[in-house]
């Protein structure tokens, strides 16, 4: 599927309760919905990418640096309780009503992950059409071993896994990932016909630790903008 089209899609709704604005708080030269455009511009697999918003703010932000936003997401995929999946559907269709094209993939890409490139959407994408999988994403080293974690029963602790204890060391555990939110990439049947984003067979691609930086609180934030102050920050100088 050389030729397969790639359908992005940055979702960006106006009201966040974690980090109110965060859409259009600026992180270095851009904002946070800059950075995500500046990305998908990047990128050499993507079709045609487009923002959906709520918000006419965001909107403006978005056109300002280049990208379409052919349409405002209407109230009922705008709430705290709207899943992802509804969303991406409803931007398929938008595609399939408006321009007649049915995309092979569609690619999630949130704002929340400001240092994501168009190296790593390429990679995603080419990880599916390689492997003929039905979804992939991008995945970070998880930040602390769940072997070690505990449940509470009262104030018992229980282990989340009884066997964890044979790994004193974190370094002899067996490596477990995380997703870093940066991008998800979906067969169109998998999300249209299944309501899935993560297909049943789901492959996965790792990133370093700043490049999977995830902004959904204040200290999220902070730490993007240490990371970017000291140089360690994967992307391109004018997104700096």
């Amino acid at each position: 599927m050389a030729g397969a089209y790639a359908f992005g899609i940055i979702p960006a709704r106006g009201g966040s309760k974690g980090l109110p604005g965060k859409n259009l708080r600026k992180l270095g030269g851009l904002s946070l919905i800059g950075q995500a455009i500046a990305s998908a511009g990047e990128a050499r697999r993507l079709t045609r990418f487009v923002v959906s918003t709520d918000s006419p703010e965001i909107a403006e932000e978005a056109r300002r640096h280049g990208a379409e936003v052919p349409f405002l997401r209407p109230a009922e995929l705008a709430s705290d309780q709207t899943g992802m999946v509804p969303v991406l559907q409803h931007a398929v269709r938008w595609l399939e009503g408006t321009a007649g094209a049915r995309p092979d993939l569609v690619v999630t890409l949130q704002p929340t992950s400001p240092f994501r490139t168009g190296g790593e959407i390429d990679r995603t994408i080419e990880k599916v059409l390689e492997t003929g999988a039905d979804s992939a994403q991008t995945l970070s080293e998880a930040s602390y071993h769940p072997y070690f974690m505990k449940t509470l029963d009262g104030d018992h602790t229980v282990a989340l896994f009884p066997d964890g204890h044979k790994f004193v060391r974190r370094q002899d555990a067996p490596p477990v990932y995380q997703p870093s939110g940066a991008v998800y990439v979906t067969r169109y049947a998998a999300l249209m016909e299944q309501g899935r984003v993560l297909g049943a067979d789901n492959r996965g691609i790792v990133m370093g630790f700043e490049a999977s930086v995830n902004i959904d609180t204040e200290w999220d934030f902070l730490l993007a903008e240490v990371i970017l102050r000291e140089g360690r920050a994967p992307i391109a100088p004018a997104r700096r």
